[in-house]
């Protein structure tokens, strides 16, 4: 028989789906073709495969080589199939049993040697073959993320003959070793730094508590970048599924993961000169941007307003839903991107309004267009907003007192506070849907009744009720007590909100 098959896997988002590689051979002239929408890179597989199995000392088949790519519909680019269709060929051609070729998948790029190159982007794939209970081979240059997943279905090659060779019962394939994890807290920012701000340092918090947005306004040099960056510390450690997700992405994107810190929440600070391509993914063959690097943790926004009005307007509809769809004419891809939004701005363009050491120059007009620059249903969305205000020399050089917990501390809260929320609803309070708000959020009469007239004061919208009644359920889980939303719980969330 000269047919042969063997199964890869494709790059498209973070989906990875499979690719069944079809081997024939047949009569005529030696040719060899490659069919089923392969891109250049994977149609020059053809010249890297043939040298690579000669320097193997195998045979390449002098007869006609049709490799098929299926589904045909489905894009394939890069080097990542060589290994695949290398060992369909040498089964098509009796060289190796097709016996063990059944229940693994395999990906890697041939070098003209044979030996085998690392493959970017690999993490997806290691993730849908282990849920679809396959082995997969992959290179050993992969080993590093190949750790995260911790399973022994991994198998480790450094060439094309080694493969062979296991494939032949002569040999063994390497397993990656699990990593070792770093303290969560190790090396990163710490809320120990920090000199009175005590209402932002509560804010932030609560932001943590809950999995709220939060925009930070204050003049320059009062503190705003190092609260935002001590966030990340100060958030529950990620599960390994989020972990896996986010270590994913990253993989996609070409970044290198660290095993060692893989569970830290990521944050992701881009210049304010970022396109909306960068903010949210994008090119011919789509990547993955910085709100989807920030999934499961912190993309902050320094000097929010200076970002193109563009640029802002495309984040709305991920703070909503939690995942980015880029379409182009040929593919669709659709990355998660569920991150809490951290922004800072000054109170006006000279950044001094307000401040009583320093005069502001800007006009009413100017002090509007620069706050105008941030549109209302972006603003809308933002749970939080607190002010950050100059801090005296005095509180700077005086000793950490009662109410400055290191992160350490401050994340133990944090975490009680975050297990309440999940064991109640499976999820932060941020995330709670209207019905589940309507739940766990339920109001007594009197808090019903001075809620309702606050609002109707301010004219608020419905958006930011239901935003109100999440950052107050989070302010009460922090607390403890008897659980139930109280007056004074939602007099701080209101306290925290700009209408």
């Amino acid at each position: 028989m000269s047919l042969a098959v063997t199964l890869s896997r494709a790059q498209e988002g973070v989906a990875a789906p499979q690719v069944v590689v079809e081997v024939h051979l047949s009569g005529g002239l030696p040719s060899t073709s490659i069919v089923g929408l392969p891109d250049s890179a994977v149609r020059e597989a053809r010249d890297r495969v043939r040298v690579a199995i000669q320097n193997t000392a195998f045979e390449y088949p002098n007869r006609r080589v049709t490799v098929n790519l299926a589904p045909a519909e489905l894009p394939k680019d890069g080097g990542r199939f060589d290994l695949a269709i290398a060992l369909g060929i040498l089964a098509a051609g009796s060289q190796v049993p097709r016996e063990r070729l059944d229940d693994c998948e395999f990906l890697g790029e041939l070098a003209l040697s044979g030996e085998l190159r690392p493959v970017p982007g690999i993490l997806p794939a290691l993730i849908r073959a282990r849920r679809c209970g396959r082995r997969i081979v992959v290179p050993r240059a992969n080993a590093a993320e190949a750790a995260l997943i911790g399973e022994s279905d991994i198998l480790l090659a450094d060439s094309l003959a080694e493969v062979c060779a296991w494939l032949s019962g002569q040999g063994e394939l390497g397993t990656p070793t699990a990593p070792d994890i770093d303290d969560l807290l190790t090396g990163m920012p710490d809320m120990r730094d920090m000199r009175g701000q005590h209402q932002a340092r509560r804010a932030l918090e609560i932001t943590a508590a809950g999995g709220h947005h939060l925009l930070l306004m204050g003049p320059p040099g009062t503190g705003k970048t190092m609260l935002a960056e001590r966030l990340a510390g100060i958030l529950p450690a990620m599960t390994e599924s989020e972990a896996l997700e986010s270590s994913a992405i990253r993989s996609l994107a070409g970044e290198v993961v660290d095993p060692a810190a893989w569970r830290r929440r990521p944050f992701r600070a881009p210049h304010h000169t970022a396109s909306g391509a960068a903010l949210v993914g994008g090119g011919s063959s789509p990547r993955p941007g910085e709100i989807s690097l920030a999934h499961n943790g912190v993309l902050f926004l320094d000097e929010l307003p200076e970002f193109s009005r563009h640029v802002l307007e495309v984040l709305r509809e991920p703070l909503e839903s939690g995942q980015i769809v880029i379409s182009r004419a040929a593919r669709q891809s659709t990355f998660p991107a569920e991150f809490q939004l951290v922004a800072a701005m000054n109170p006006c363009p000279c950044g001094y309004l307000g401040d009583p050491l320093h005069e502001c120059r800007c006009t009413p007009d100017q002090v509007a267009r620069y706050k105008g620059k941030i549109s209302g249903p972006l603003f809308d969305r933002i749970d939080l907003c607190v002010e950050v205000p100059r801090v005296s020399i005095t509180e700077l050089s005086a000793n950490r007192g009662p109410n400055d917990d290191d992160s350490a501390t401050v994340r133990k809260r944090v975490v009680r506070a975050r297990e309440k929320a999940l064991l109640r609803a499976g999820q932060p309070n941020a995330a709670l849907s209207v019905v589940n708000l309507e739940r766990d959020c339920a109001l007594r009469s009197a808090e019903r009744d001075w809620l309702q007239a606050a609002l109707d004061k301010l004219g608020a919208s419905a958006r930011a009720y239901h935003r109100i009644l999440r950052v107050a359920r989070t302010i009460a889980d922090l607390e403890g007590g008897t659980g139930c939303v109280e007056q004074s719980h939602l007099a701080e969330a209101m306290h925290y909100r700009r209408f």
